[in-house]
């Protein structure tokens, strides 16, 4: 089941009424526990079975983890915790990559091993419920928060379907105390919430699937030579439509949850304004950057111990990040790239420090320099393997010979003016909120831009698909 479907709306509907009903907190609270396994069933009702199964031992394990004093215990509860978590993750997400780059190594050297492959179906959100679960039980193991007192109000903390399947990742502190005490949303968040709801599909149906989709999918799927134009054309494309994709699930999230009465964490703040990409990595899928600050790099030792520790560590989150992404050596690339424009920024900023030197570059040039470098790592992350990204790099910086036109005039129309609309508004906006600019809207102002909104969503319905961070 995805947002942007009329199975959803009609799945909301429901739970909207039964969460609005006279019952007792309990009982709304299991209506909500049971529309989550409801809404992840719709994909395979299969795959519930790892959630019990994670949701289960972590519980347990967790207040055990709280309430043992015993390091070497603590140590082997927690190991548990970990290999009940990864080794499912590792299994359904990278088994078969794993695999594959086992049989290329042994046949490297000489040993004919060609076994069948294994038939493994990713189940949706894997990734995401995973750290999420994970936070839990490392967080009991540093007694940083107390542990949930039921297991109906931890079990909600993980299936919670707005977050569910991508995001944003939820720590125990931003979720279980809302809880404790009987949610009810007012008009005002009912309100907002159905304008976050509104404004999420119409950035994923109406911007990344029907106006940016196409173009960015016949660049990276073409199997000629490509002009210059079209190649920057196509990357430009995903650019604008990765974010209005991801970026509009989360608005999704957001709202749905104000519906009911609940708060989750802004996981996007106009990533494109970046200046730099340490600014980038803070307004760019926020909770997970947070999550790998937190629970990978500081652990690894941050910036305690010198510039080389350092940088070791950059490199290694953002290599782990990237390969969380998916099982394919691109994404390792694409963070392995983030993590070399995070070396060079850290080097510049150092070497400015020590010589004081005052920086002369304005921010709007320095924000589209970084965009223009993101733009360079989404190749990677787009293309499925290393051949197709090479071609495309080397047909956007003029190297491929005798390339062909493969959009038309009209798409490469659409595609810069919604790219330079998105650059734009997301400078304007760079440190503001939409909710507070709505605000500043007279009633008839925000009503006319709704409707036009919804009328856009509804004519173009039929060109929407599952959102790209579903096989994440």
């Amino acid at each position: 089941m995805i947002f942007n479907s009329l199975t959803f709306i009609v799945f909301f509907i429901i739970v909207m009424i039964l969460h609005n009903l006279p019952f007792s907190w309990k009982t709304k609270k299991v209506n909500l526990l049971l529309a989550s396994y409801i809404f992840y069933a719709a994909w395979n009702p299969v795959f519930i079975l790892l959630l019990w199964f994670s949701t289960i031992i972590d519980f347990f394990v967790g207040k055990a983890l709280y309430n043992e004093e015993n390091k070497r215990k603590k140590n082997v509860l927690l190991v548990v915790s970990l290999i009940g978590n990864l080794c499912m993750l590792i299994f359904f997400k990278y088994g078969g990559f794993l695999l594959d780059n086992f049989v290329t190594l042994v046949n490297m050297v000489g040993v004919d091993f060609n076994p069948a492959k294994p038939n493994i179906i990713l189940p949706a959100g894997i990734s995401f419920y995973t750290f999420t679960t994970l936070c839990y039980t490392i967080d009991m193991y540093k007694k940083e928060s107390k542990p949930v007192k039921s297991l109906l109000d931890f079990s909600l903390f993980v299936t919670f379907f707005p977050h569910l399947v991508a995001g944003p990742i939820v720590r125990p502190p931003q979720l279980v105390p809302q809880f404790e005490n009987e949610r009810k949303a007012t008009q005002q968040q009912i309100l907002q919430g159905l304008f976050l709801l509104t404004f999420g599909l119409f950035c994923k149906v109406v911007l990344a699937d029907s106006m940016l989709s196409v173009s960015a999918d016949a660049i990276f799927n073409a199997h000629q030579k490509l002009l210059p134009l079209d190649a920057w054309m196509g990357v430009l494309a995903f650019s604008g439509q990765i974010f209005f994709d991801f970026a509009g699930y989360s608005t999704c999230a957001v709202g749905v949850a104000a519906c009911l009465g609940f708060v989750l964490p802004q996981n996007f703040l106009y990533p494109y304004a970046a200046v730099g990409f340490s600014d980038f990595w803070r307004r760019w899928h926020i909770t997970l950057s947070a999550w790998l600050r937190d629970y990978l790099y500081i652990p690894l030792g941050g910036n305690r111990n010198g510039k080389f520790q350092t940088y070791r560590n950059l490199m290694i989150t953002m290599l782990l990040g990237g390969l969380w992404h998916g099982a394919n050596w691109t994404f390792v690339a694409w963070g392995g790239l983030h993590g070399f424009y995070l070396w060079v920024e850290k080097a510049i900023l150092d070497a400015r420090k020590e010589t004081a030197k005052p920086s002369f570059i304005p921010k709007f040039i320095l924000a589209m320099a970084t965009f223009f470098l993101v733009n360079v790592t989404w190749v990677f992350f787009r293309a499925g393997t290393f051949h197709q990204a090479g071609q495309i790099l080397q047909s956007m910086f003029g190297f491929m010979k005798n390339g062909e036109a493969v959009l038309s005039t009209l798409a490469i129309w659409k595609v810069s003016l919604i790219v330079v609309g998105m650059v734009i508004a997301q400078w304007l906006m760079r440190n503001k909120l939409i909710l507070e600019v709505i605000q500043k809207l007279s009633w008839w102002v925000f009503g006319t831009v709704w409707a036009f909104i919804l009328l856009l969503i509804i004519w173009s319905q039929e060109s929407g698909n599952s959102f790209i961070y579903f096989q994440f």
